[in-house]
């Protein structure tokens, strides 16, 4: 079944936290149980879609979420594609599986006092790692940009001098960035700081972990969810919700929708206006305590 290889694969490969991996291990093994039972055989590799099916049936008959359902067959099909990768497989059972259809969970923003609580702590020490730590969130709340466009930025990609970034989004579109002064401020700093862990002088990427090699996605993650933590008692702390918050702050202080939409690397405004409830909100607040009709 390769389950093993695959939690290697998962922890040495992917990088994904222990955590992470613990629940992809909990659902093969969920499924392991019921495939076991219901069709006397142990080895899940050999599992066909109706049979996956029938898992989901009896996972929605007990009345579990469909976001819940949806995290263990996203497991299993990672599993899936994992068993292709090393050829152990010749086609995914879950390659045209559509998702069941689940609530969109509200994503709250970190308030601007949250980030500079954040930025505060980070600005105490003079280290390498809180460094870059800190620029890593000064990136995600003066840009905007996505984790793996902060993971995949170069040094070539940030001009100082020009105040911009260039950043590499979705299909790989080219997008250029302003930034502010007190982010390029640390940019300064963090590169003199850099070349003390570089492990190769000739490391293309930007920002590097403490060993000087490039930084990966979940240990971002990790970092922000990290220090947040310590500064705001919101359910969900990630770089997506930085992000989230840079849009819902510049159009809460009046940003033109398409401008805030162009920063995002959106391809259209309907994915930015997700972020314009907040907006709506503070307009409202405004509007109750402005209109002179609300006074009477």
């Amino acid at each position: 079944m390769f389950i093993s290889e695959f939690i290697d694969y998962l922890l040495l490969e992917k990088k994904y936290s222990a955590h992470t991996v613990t629940a992809y291990k909990s659902d093969l093994l969920s499924f392991l149980d019921f495939y076991s039972k219901e069709y006397e055989n142990s080895d899940i590799s050999k599992a066909n879609y109706q049979q996956i099916r029938s898992w989901i049936v009896v996972l929605v008959d007990q009345g579990i979420s469909n976001r819940t359902v949806n995290r263990k067959i996203s497991s299993l099909k990672t599993y899936y594609k994992f068993l292709l990768k090393i050829e152990e497989l010749q086609s995914n059972p879950l390659a045209k599986h559509q998702a069941l259809k689940a609530p969109k969970k509200l994503q709250i923003p970190f308030s601007t006092d949250e980030v500079e609580d954040v930025l505060s702590v980070l600005k105490n020490e003079q280290d390498f790692t809180s460094v870059r730590d800190r620029l890593i969130v000064e990136l995600f709340y003066a840009t905007g940009i996505r984790r793996i466009e902060l993971v995949s930025l170069k040094v070539l990609d940030v001009d100082v001098n020009a105040k911009q970034i260039k950043v590499l989004g979705k299909r790989n579109k080219e997008r250029y960035l302003p930034l502010l002064s007190s982010v390029c401020d640390t940019i300064k700093q963090y590169l003199e700081l850099r070349r003390d862990v570089q492990v190769d002088h000739d490391e293309p990427y930007l920002l590097l972990t403490k060993k000087g090699v490039k930084i990966y996605e979940t240990l971002v993650y990790r970092i922000i969810n990290s220090y947040f933590s310590e500064a705001s008692s919101k359910v969900k702390k990630s770089p997506h919700i930085i992000r989230h918050s840079f849009a819902t702050h510049l159009l809460n202080e009046g940003a033109n929708l398409n401008a805030v939409k162009e920063l995002l690397g959106h391809s259209s405004l309907a994915a930015t206006q997700i972020y314009t409830h907040h907006s709506i909100a503070q307009l409202t607040k405004v509007y109750k305590q402005s209109h002179p009709r609300n006074k009477k």
